[in-house]
């Protein structure tokens, strides 16, 4: 809003809102396009927060990079949650991992054996002295979970799932997972902060741009 501010561009939160949940998925579908490769190995788990009195579940992944892999909402915590995240994780990334990593949640064994069969599947914790852990993914939760605590929370699953697929978007721009010489021949390593904001925004801008340019289906 502070950069639209400088060109003049007076608009309110609810606006930005409304731009968000219209073209946060679209650009987000753009912005996998551009991404760095994932990583073999994918850390799983889900966190949840009240709607309410109801409870709601967000699965996630990063990969060994810290890339985040994928993002669903989900209304359960069981079975079906995590097979339905890891097929729209597999369908939308076109690779399979060779190990997941989670932790002692039971619905993952069956959901990995069916969604992601030829994958090692190692199940661990937060704290473990040797062997692989489930830190990378929990470290990935603060900066979700913060956004989360500073709104003024989701309203439906469908609206939630668009929000968060955008937020995630921007937070793959702004951490180097998307590679900007893709969508900004003329990029470099920005000298502060600031001019790093600016080239985010610029990939923002070239990132819509490039959905008006996409062919629309013919009405019948």
């Amino acid at each position: 809003m502070e950069l639209l501010a400088e060109r003049g561009i007076d608009v309110s939160n609810r606006t930005v809102l409304r731009w968000v949940q219209a073209f946060g998925p679209q650009l987000a579908a753009e912005a996998r396009k551009h991404r760095r490769p994932l990583g073999r190995y994918w850390y799983t788990d889900e966190m949840f927060f009240f709607r309410g009195k109801d409870k709601w579940y967000l699965y996630r992944a990063v990969d060994e990079h810290g890339q985040v892999v994928d993002v669903l909402l989900r209304e359960h915590r069981d079975t079906a949650s995590a097979e339905a995240f890891f097929e729209q994780a597999l369908g939308r990334s076109s690779q399979t991992p060779s190990v997941i990593i989670t932790d002692h949640h039971q619905p993952y064994v069956k959901a990995i054996q069916r969604a992601v069969p030829s994958a090692v599947h190692i199940r661990s914790g937060l704290h473990r002295a040797t062997g692989q852990t489930t830190k990378p993914i929990e470290r990935s939760h603060v900066p979700t979970r913060d956004r989360l605590r500073a709104s003024r929370g989701l309203k439906t699953l469908r609206t939630g799932q668009r929000f968060l697929e955008g937020f995630e978007c921007l937070r793959a721009l702004r951490g180097g997972h998307i590679r900007l010489p893709d969508l900004l021949p003329a990029f470099s390593a920005s000298a502060s902060s600031h001019d790093h904001v600016r080239t985010v925004a610029a990939a923002v801008l070239v990132l819509g741009m490039r959905l008006g340019r996409q062919p629309r289906s013919r009405r019948r």
